[in-house]
């Protein structure tokens, strides 16, 4: 029997959900604390979800209602401002059983996760701001800036990228850092775009990057990622009219081939705009009782598409490790040891993905010389230079508390 026996996980987004779950399958107590007052239905945009992360969810019974609520995304087209195809390529492969990358709704698959965590009978209290941690003689306290608190075995900070758990465990951690560029998007009808739905389009314009995909149903989802060298403040983007963001956008992509103008002009509500970052390597993610998951102690560019893939292999290795050891330094520092250089290798992979997104002229022209003939080699012969991301594969009925666990296929 464990010596684990609960924990207090602050967060109750993508990762704190998974971490729950996991948690209670591995016979541990979770209770969950969310800043927010109300839950995050209906907040957010849309994201990719690789087989990686399915494959982390099938393993703590949390697949079925996600798959339910997206679509499959089994290829990638890369294009240029011109229309020219530089690449057709697989988007991961698939799963045993046939399943492909998902795209879903953020808040659908937030509510997957929350209703799945319900069932189980998981609290989740909402208003909870974190304000202080401190160790007690039997474990961990976590203070609120409404003056309750709660105690714990383990505290596990999936609070974000902006992280008050990062930034107490070492009042010296990196912050967020801004990638030069924003989000926006939105979802377009009335437009026909080419292929067939569940093609991933990614398009390197001549002044901005767009993506877009065609769902079951015809409506196109879309998003866009207008570069802006200076970070800008949060009230100054709330500031600006939702009119103006689409003048924005039509105007970057007024000189490009493709569906881009249309799609925008088709949509009812262009999302307004926020800021993209990803975060410098965290040196601390754990003190012995207190450990960050997900963005708070990685957080990767939206352009490897693994944010919430990695956030949901954390949660599920940190249950794993927390079931088999029988104290929490020991078990916190298998978990550091199991996940920092895979997701390292995440991140900066996201980092180099990105930098392709805001070139100028020149840079623009050697890579629509070059990136053709390089992912015509890289896929040669079925491969995928990134099948380590997509592969990675955890098995629940392993114990972590092995040196060093062969991988399982799956």
């Amino acid at each position: 029997m464990t010596r684990i026996r609960t924990a207090h996980v602050v967060g109750g987004g993508i990762a704190g959900q998974v971490a729950a779950v996991a948690l209670h399958r591995a016979g541990i107590e979770p209770c969950v604390s969310e800043a927010y007052d109300t839950d995050a239905a209906g907040v957010g945009a849309f994201l990719g979800l690789g087989l990686n992360g399915l494959d982390a969810l099938r393993t703590v019974g949390m697949d079925t209602a996600v798959l339910a609520r997206g679509f499959a995304t089994p290829r990638m087209v890369l294009l240029n401002g011109s229309g020219r195809v530089l690449a057709d390529v697989p988007n991961g492969g698939a799963l045993r059983d046939g399943t492909h990358a998902l795209t879903i709704r953020r808040s659908d698959l937030y509510a997957a996760l929350r209703d799945e965590a319900e069932r189980r009978g998981i609290p989740t209290r909402h208003g909870k701001r974190l304000t202080a941690v401190r160790h007690t003689d039997s474990g961990v306290r976590a203070e609120f800036g409404d003056g309750s608190t709660a105690e714990a075995d383990v505290l596990v900070g999936a609070d974000g990228i902006h992280s008050t758990v990062r930034g107490l465990l070492d009042p010296a951690a990196p912050g967020a850092s801004y990638v030069g560029f924003l989000n926006t998007g939105g979802y377009a009808r009335g437009v026909d775009v080419p292929g067939p739905p569940g093609v991933n389009h990614l398009c390197f314009g001549r002044r901005a990057f767009i993506g877009w995909v065609k769902a079951p149903d015809g409506e196109v989802w879309w998003f866009a990622n207008p570069p802006a060298p200076r970070e800008p403040r949060p009230e100054e983007l709330a500031a600006i009219p939702a009119e103006r963001w689409r003048a924005r956008l039509l105007d970057l992509f007024a000189d490009d081939r493709g569906p881009a103008a249309d799609l925008i002009r088709a949509t009812d509500e262009v999302f307004a705009g926020w800021t993209t970052y990803d975060l410098p390597s965290v040196p601390t993610w754990h003190d012995g009782r207190t450990v960050i998951i997900g963005d708070a102690a990685h957080a990767v560019s939206p352009s490897v598409g693994q944010g919430a893939a990695m956030a949901i292999e954390d949660a599920v290795v940190l249950a794993q490790c927390l079931r088999d050891h029988d104290d929490a330094p020991a078990a916190l520092s298998r978990y550091e040891q199991l996940r920092r250089a895979r997701v390292e290798k995440v991140r900066t992979q996201g980092r180099r993905n990105g930098s392709g997104k805001t070139v100028g002229p020149v840079g623009r022209a050697a890579r629509d010389l070059v990136l053709p003939i390089v992912m015509r080699r890289l896929f040669r012969d079925g491969r995928d230079p990134l099948r380590w991301m997509w592969d990675h594969h955890i098995d629940w009925e392993t114990s972590v508390t092995d040196p060093a666990p062969s991988p399982a296929s799956r």
